[in-house]
């Protein structure tokens, strides 16, 4: 069975493994911190280093790749980059791989990647259509309908994390980087003294009245822009990723609680909110899936 090593590039970090093309990862999963500086090329220059490494071990029959970004898909670019990875517009993803390792590469934005992997192999299966959040660093978004991305007129469709929500960013309001800010500074902390997300749902569940009130300010910024999606969209299914929808025991509660307070009305609330069932793999099984739809097409 052929193997494809796929590539999830992220802010923060650089995933990486590789899968069987039926979706079954072979081995481990690894990561590497994203280090990509304006005028440098240190994203390019890891990219190399990660295949040169897994063609040593394994025949690989394409690289996947999901990464941070509007992408153009045909040329396997990077359209544009936001704050979180300075200097990475413009990047040749595909034309580089494709130029040093002789081996076919198909990139996709990250989110879209996600919404792939869950419509393959995790909670969106089956819809008929789909809406796919990840919340982490920012709030990203990718739209499906008949089993394929809507992708938009230049490519970026789903980029809700730049629509207003009261005066701000979607993603300053609701987002894990949005909460942790948030808490550190009504508790005063810093440096090495700061909590991270896990931190403030386990004070949470221990009664902690600041994490509560913190976790509850972000699911109504959330909801908030769920029912823009869910009136403009009006999709089968909303799937909620990222690192912090692992609290799901919390979360769906007071989501599905704020939805019924927020939404206009009651029959507009069809979609299902389901969580994100790959977590870490959802982009790396979305880039496989892409690069085995694209090359089909091709």
């Amino acid at each position: 069975m052929k193997e494809f090593l796929c590539i999830d590039i992220g802010g923060t970090s650089i995933k990486f493994a590789i899968f069987s093309e039926d979706g079954q990862m072979v081995g481990s999963m690894n990561d590497v911190a994203t280090q990509q500086t304006i005028g440098n090329t240190e994203i390019l220059d890891t990219l190399h280093s990660i295949i040169l490494d897994k063609s040593m071990q394994h025949i690989i029959s394409g690289v996947c790749i999901s990464t941070a970004g509007v992408v153009d898909t045909e040329q396997g670019r990077i359209q544009y980059a936001g704050y979180t990875i300075p200097g990475y517009t413009g990047t040749e993803l595909k034309a580089y791989v494709e130029e040093h390792f002789h081996i076919p590469c198909e990139v996709e934005n990250d989110v879209n990647c996600a919404c792939l992997g869950e419509f393959w192999k995790g909670a969106g299966q089956g819809s008929s259509s789909m809406v796919c959040l990840t919340i982490g660093t920012g709030v990203g978004g990718a739209i499906m309908s008949g089993g394929h991305l809507w992708h938009g007129y230049s490519n970026t469709a789903g980029e809700i994390g730049y629509m207003n929500v009261n005066g701000k960013k979607f993603q300053d309001v609701a987002s894990t980087t949005y909460l942790v800010q948030e808490i550190n500074a009504v508790k005063g902390l810093s440096g090495d003294r700061a909590w991270n997300g896990y931190q403030i749902f386990q004070a949470a569940k221990e009664g902690d009245a600041q994490s509560i009130e913190g976790i509850q300010r972000l699911v109504k910024n959330l909801v908030t822009g769920l029912t823009t999606i869910i009136y403009l969209v009006n999709p089968q299914v909303i799937v909620l990723g990222g690192g912090i929808m692992a609290q799901e025991e919390m979360l769906k509660p007071l989501i599905e609680a704020e939805l019924r307070q927020q939404i206009e009305d009651p029959q507009f609330l069809t979609s299902q909110i389901c969580f994100a069932q790959q977590k870490n793999a959802a982009g790396m099984l979305g880039a496989l899936y892409h690069f085995i739809q694209k090359q089909g097409d091709d």
